[in-house]
């Protein structure tokens, strides 16, 4: 799991050796929705964004106050819904996906955003999707 996420939250990107929260295995799919165990339904979590997204597999667009479903690591491609900002401190939402799940799982929380700003400094950010 962890050689396939690239030692990486697959939400919010932060680096599993150098993130303060513990890392966990997700559901992306949650149980209580029909999810199931299988390995494409498992995503590498920091616990920051698994405890924002919970139950959740849809959230509502800020811009539309549509509802329309999370990012899901194994279908969705990252630079589809996703970009930096231009200081690359914070994420983007470049699709109603991309936005809803900044929103839900507070991708850009302080804790997150001071993490990049040190990885930048230090010539660690931003890492390359896959």
């Amino acid at each position: 799991m962890t050689e396939r996420a690239a030692s990486f939250c697959e939400y919010c990107v932060s680096p599993l050796n150098v993130c303060p929260d513990p890392f966990s295995i997700e559901h992306i799919m949650p149980r209580a929705s029909g999810g199931t165990d299988d390995l494409d339904n498992l995503a590498l979590s920091c616990q920051g964004c698994n405890n924002f997204k919970r139950t959740y597999s849809e959230a509502t667009d800020p811009i539309t106050g549509s509802k329309f479903p999370l990012y899901h690591p194994r279908r969705d491609r990252w630079a589809k819904h996703f970009c930096w900002s231009e200081d690359f401190l914070t994420l983007v939402g470049l699709t109603p996906i991309g936005r809803a799940t900044i929103e839900r799982l507070q991708l850009n929380r302080g804790g997150v955003v001071n993490l990049r700003s040190l990885l930048l400094l230090a010539g660690k950010h931003p890492p390359t999707p896959k």
